[in-house]
């Protein structure tokens, strides 16, 4: 059974290096790809694009952005990810957001590693248009969810709605060799939380992480991996049907769920 709207996704990305590997994860992400319609372009927030204001990536050959340090290896730096940009949907994002001032960012951003170390295992073929949307630092958790709202009408036009981040996201705790370790019991509560709160539909749950004291805290010391998840759910429309095809913690306190919402002709 088909549909004309889209689903929406969110990848929980994990390091770089994940690019370089073929696993369980990155063989589910393909999964995910592929019970999705093809999609006429995807819009993407990552993690990874932090801004004063918003902004869109508008040129129509986006560069891949090696941002990250060198001590993860040279290969990574080799990785390109060539897919075409959209600046039509660029425009039609800043259209939808306004009178929120978007930049069109031109020259100064691309795909960052959020983006391309997912869509190259999703997508491989790197050839459906790609534009990031960034995220405001400076606005609170309930903005960037109303951010998610106002680009739902997206779905309805062959547009992917992408977020990528972790949903538990502490690198100043994580065991950096021991990558299937028992994880810390503050970053299975947040993680089951944050599931629970999608699966029941709660998103005033999601937007008030926070309440979550220590737990939070520890799993969210800065938000910006969590905050891609909030423009997704806002997105979500009546009807959507959950799938966490993705669903533990690597590394004691990096959280890789993974969320697919379909409609419910789709799911079917």
């Amino acid at each position: 059974m088909t549909t004309s709207t889209m689903p929406i996704a969110f990848f929980g990305h994990g390091s770089p290096t994940i690019a370089l590997e073929t696993n369980d994860v990155t063989r589910t992400w393909r999964e995910m790809a592929k019970s999705m319609p093809r999609p006429k372009a995807i819009l993407c927030i990552s993690a990874h694009w932090l801004t004063r204001g918003t902004a869109v990536t508008a040129m129509s050959r986006p560069k891949t952005i090696h941002d990250f340090g060198a001590g993860l290896g040279a290969d990574l730096f080799k990785i390109q990810y060539p897919a075409p940009g959209a600046p039509e949907l660029a425009e039609r994002v800043r259209a939808l957001l306004a009178p929120t001032p978007v930049a069109l960012d031109k020259d100064q951003w691309g795909l960052d590693h959020g983006t391309w170390s997912v869509l190259m295992k999703a997508y491989p073929d790197a050839d459906i248009p790609v534009v990031q949307l960034s995220m405001d630092a400076t606005k609170p958790a309930q903005w960037h969810y109303e951010i998610g709202q106002r680009l739902a009408s997206l779905r309805d036009e062959g547009v992917l709605i992408v977020g990528t981040g972790n949903t538990v996201h502490n690198l100043g705790v994580m065991s950096w060799h021991g990558r299937y370790e028992q994880p810390y019991d503050w970053a299975v509560r947040f993680s089951d939380y944050i599931r629970d709160a999608i699966v029941e539909d709660a998103p005033e749950r999601l937007v008030g992480f926070a309440d979550q004291g220590r737990d939070a805290q520890m799993s969210q010391p800065s938000p910006d991996h969590y905050l891609p998840l909030l423009y997704v759910m806002g997105a979500r429309l009546p009807g959507d049907q959950v799938s966490v095809p993705v669903d533990h913690i690597e590394y004691k306190s990096i959280g890789m769920s993974s969320f697919l919402l379909s409609p419910q002709a789709l799911a079917a």
